[in-house]
């Protein structure tokens, strides 16, 4: 499991080893990591041009030191030093006696563009609020290199602990991270200016208990329910699902593509979509009496294609059972019927839905995923699962999020979020947690967007075709 810890607990973490290290040990460290990895990116150390885009902070520091490395393998190191009266000493001094040469910002640019690495050590992960003015100029300059940009810990201009982006910032193709990845690394809309990360281990002990996760195939692959030799199909899980209308029967086809292959038994639908459902699917179970009356279920899907129907809507939110709310069925919802649910409720979102439920423009949300997330998380007293560019899933008690780290851009297809739905629904029926559901089936359904798309368009019903391609991928590891 990938994990991703907030700025207070990696200043802290890091003071507690420098107490137990020599003085710059833990520089050196990082300084170390950071130059193979840029060794690696340039393949031929020797006779390479090499900028260094150097701060005031030990963010600099990490990157001088680096550069000295690489001056010593025969580069040319060139340091423009942002405020040169308090660039690192040491590092500066370490850079000199290499061969590498300083320089300020005044004519700088040039530098930078025709560079074949630029390593952006400008402002370290206490850096708030985008950029200053001077540094400007020098990451539009390294966009335009023809080199390669990398990032010391993270790109120079985000939020370390959010992944918010307030003004400019470095776009880098490298970013090397230090001890533990950051939030900022994996959430939107600062990770798109990470490119790929790299994490370098300097021997930080941290605390059980991260703000983030991200799931690998192992940690799917434990929680994906298995039928043991007694399992029928109702003590695997039943799944309801109430969803589409007359104008959109399609959305119930495909929640109920997502929840055939969800891991549950098997799935009962209500609602006037039954003869598209039952002729697409004739195993599923159809009713159109109503959810009260359509037979034991273990879980409740609700909301796609729902159109006005709020009265199903508030039918499905009385059972007590794990309920998950989509699409429609969130804006028919009644609050307070969400916050009086004893049973589970999981929420599932896009940006410009939970913008609606927060009251605040689907921009705030895009800009602040993490704090959006949360915040609906603890204002309804339900899992949310904040759909978009990074899927986030966060608890109403707090702890972790987990952010989704498979998918592609080209999910965003009309229907697709039906089929997730589906999905994690019929995850809810097999047994798992809100919390479980949601992280497992985001990280199916982002991995069937890749098998589906292979980089090229795809529709809603690859994706729900492919889902048992991507159970079988994790399944194997």
């Amino acid at each position: 499991m990938r994990t991703a810890y907030s700025v207070q607990t990696v200043r802290a973490a890091e003071r507690d080893l420098m107490a137990r290290l020599p003085e710059g040990a833990l520089m050196q460290r990082a300084a170390a990591g950071l130059a193979v990895a840029c060794a690696e990116l340039l393949g031929r150390v020797y006779g390479s041009r090499v900028v260094l885009l150097v701060g005031s902070g030990d963010n600099g520091g990490d990157a001088l030191y680096a550069g000295a490395r690489l001056a010593r393998r025969g580069a040319g190191v060139t340091a423009v030093l942002l405020a040169p009266d308090r660039a690192h000493p040491g590092g500066l001094a370490a850079l000199r006696r290499a061969g590498g040469r300083t320089v300020g910002v005044d004519g700088a640019v040039g530098l930078v563009e025709g560079a074949d690495l630029v390593v952006d050590g400008i402002v370290g992960i206490g850096g708030k609020g985008g950029l200053r003015s001077e540094a400007v100029p020098l990451a539009e300059a390294a966009r335009r290199s023809r080199g390669a940009v990398v990032a010391v810990d993270l790109p120079s201009g985000v939020d370390a602990d959010t992944g918010e982006v307030h003004g400019a910032v470095v776009r880098a193709d490298l970013t090397v991270t230090f001890g533990t990845h950051k939030p900022g690394l994996l959430i939107d809309p600062a990770r798109e200016y990470a490119g790929s990360v790299r994490l370098v281990d300097i021997g930080l002990t941290l605390p059980a208990e991260p703000e983030l996760q991200a799931l690998q195939h192992a940690d799917v692959a434990r929680l994906l329910p298995e039928p043991g030799a007694e399992s029928d199909k109702y003590r695997r899980g039943v799944v309801g699902v109430a969803a589409g209308s007359a104008r959109y029967p399609g959305a119930a086809v495909l929640a109920v593509a997502g929840a055939l292959r969800g891991g549950a038994g098997a799935v009962r639908y209500v609602g006037p979509a039954g003869d598209a459902v039952i002729a697409r699917f004739p195993e599923t179970l159809v009713s159109d009496r109503g959810p009260a009356h359509a037979g034991r279920v273990q879980a409740w899907v609700t909301g796609p294609g729902a159109g006005e129907d709020a009265a199903t809507v508030a039918e499905v939110l009385a059972a007590d059972v794990p309920v998950l709310i989509d699409a429609d069925g969130l804006r028919l919802a009644d609050p307070d019927a969400v916050r009086a649910r004893r049973a589970p409720t999981l929420m599932t979102p896009h940006a410009g839905e939970a913008a609606a439920l927060l009251g605040v423009d689907r921009r705030e949300v895009e800009g602040a995923r993490l704090r959006s997330a949360r915040e609906l998380a603890g204002r309804y007293g339900a899992t949310v699962l904040l759909k978009g560019s990074t899927t986030l899933v966060a608890d109403p008690d707090g702890g972790p999020v987990r952010v989704n780290p498979t998918g592609t851009s080209w999910l965003a297809t009309a229907g697709s979020g039906d089929v997730l739905s589906g999905l994690a629904g019929s995850l809810l029926a097999a047994g798992l947690s809100t919390r479980d559901a949601g992280s497992v089936a985001a990280y199916l359904h982002g991995l069937a967007g890749r098998f589906a798309a292979d980089g090229a368009p795809t529709g809603a019903q690859d994706v729900a075709g492919q889902i048992t391609r991507a159970w079988r991928d994790v399944a194997r590891g």
